[in-house]
C-alpha cells in the first residue's frame, strides 16, 4: 500500500521521511520539496503526476541516489542512503536501481546485446552468465530477434524496450522511470506502458514512473499529484493540473 502521510510502520521497500531539498538560484533559496513522506511496497506501480517544475524528477534523482537531500531520510530494503559515502551510493545505485528515461541514452556504437549488458559488466558474472541475463532481459521485452541490431536500426519503441531490458538485466529492486513514453507515439506508448504492467504484474517489479500523460499514469496502481513540494494521492488532487 501507498502512504504519504508518513504514518506507515516502515515496513515497505521504500519509506521517504520528512524529505525537503533546495537549491540556490543566486541569492535566493528555491523550495522544491518540502516536509515529502513516501512509502511503498514491493510490487506497486506508482505515477507521479504534477505541473512543469513541481519536483517530480528531482524526487525520482532524490530516490535514485543520484542527488542528496537537503534533510529527511530515504530508506529502500533497509537501506538508509542518504547518508552513504558516494562510492556506497554508487554501489548501491548499481545493485538496486533500474533507470528508463524518455531519451532512451542508449550507446549508438552498441548493439541491443551490448547496451544492455552495459550494468553487468559492473559485476562479477562470467560472459557467459552475462549472456544468458541479457537474453533473458531481452526476451522478457520481446526483443530477442533484435539483439544485433544498432540502435539506429530499431524504431523508437523498441530502443525504449532495451532501455528497460537494460533496466531490469541486473534484477534491481526497483524502476524508475522517467517520462518513458515522452518521445513516443500513441501506439509505441501505449505498448511501453503494457510492458511497464506486465513487470510488475508477472515479474513482480516495483515501479516509480514520472509522466505528464493521463493515459500512462491511468497503467499505474497509484497516481500521487506533486505540487508546492507535496504529494497529494486520490481525491484531494483532482485540482492539480497534470
Amino acid at each position: 500500500m501507498v502512504r504519504v502521510d508518513g504514518e506507515g510502520n516502515g515496513g515497505g521497500l521504500i519509506r521517504v521521511r520528512h524529505l525537503d531539498k533546495k537549491y540556490r538560484r543566486g541569492s535566493e533559496e528555491i523550495d522544491v520539496l518540502q516536509g515529502l513522506n513516501l512509502d511503498v511496497e514491493q510490487g506497486e506501480f506508482v505515477a507521479f503526476m504534477g505541473p512543469s517544475g513541481s519536483g517530480k524528477t528531482t524526487l525520482l534523482n532524490l530516490l535514485g541516489g543520484l542527488d542528496l537531500p537537503t534533510s529527511g531520510s530515504i530508506t529502500v530494503a533497509g537501506d538508509e542512503i542518504t547518508h552513504m559515502s558516494a562510492a556506497k551510493l554508487t554501489a548501491w545505485r548499481a545493485r538496486h536501481v533500474g533507470f528508463v528515461f524518455q531519451m532512451y541514452n542508449l550507446i549508438p556504437v552498441l548493439t541491443a546485446f551490448a547496451n544492455v549488458e552495459l550494468p553487468l559488466l559492473l559485476t562479477r558474472l562470467s560472459k557467459a552468465q552475462r549472456r544468458r541475463h541479457v537474453e533473458v532481459a531481452l526476451g522478457v521485452v520481446g526483443l530477442l530477434d533484435r539483439m544485433d541490431h544498432y540502435p539506429r536500426q530499431l524504431s523508437g519503441g523498441q530502443e525504449q524496450r532495451v532501455a528497460i531490458a537494460r533496466a531490469i538485466v541486473a534484477d534491481a529492486t526497483f524502476l524508475l522511470a522517467d517520462e518513458p513514453t515522452g518521445d513516443l507515439d500513441r501506439k509505441s506508448a501505449d505498448e511501453i506502458m503494457e510492458l511497464l504492467g506486465r513487470l510488475v504484474r508477472e515479474h513482480g517489479k516495483t515501479i516509480l514512473m514520472v509522466t505528464h500523460d493521463p493515459r500512462a499514469a491511468e497503467r499505474a496502481g497509484v497516481v500521487l499529484h506533486l505540487d508546492k513540494g507535496a504529494l497529494v494521492e486520490g481525491s484531494a488532487a483532482a485540482g492539480i493540473p497534470a
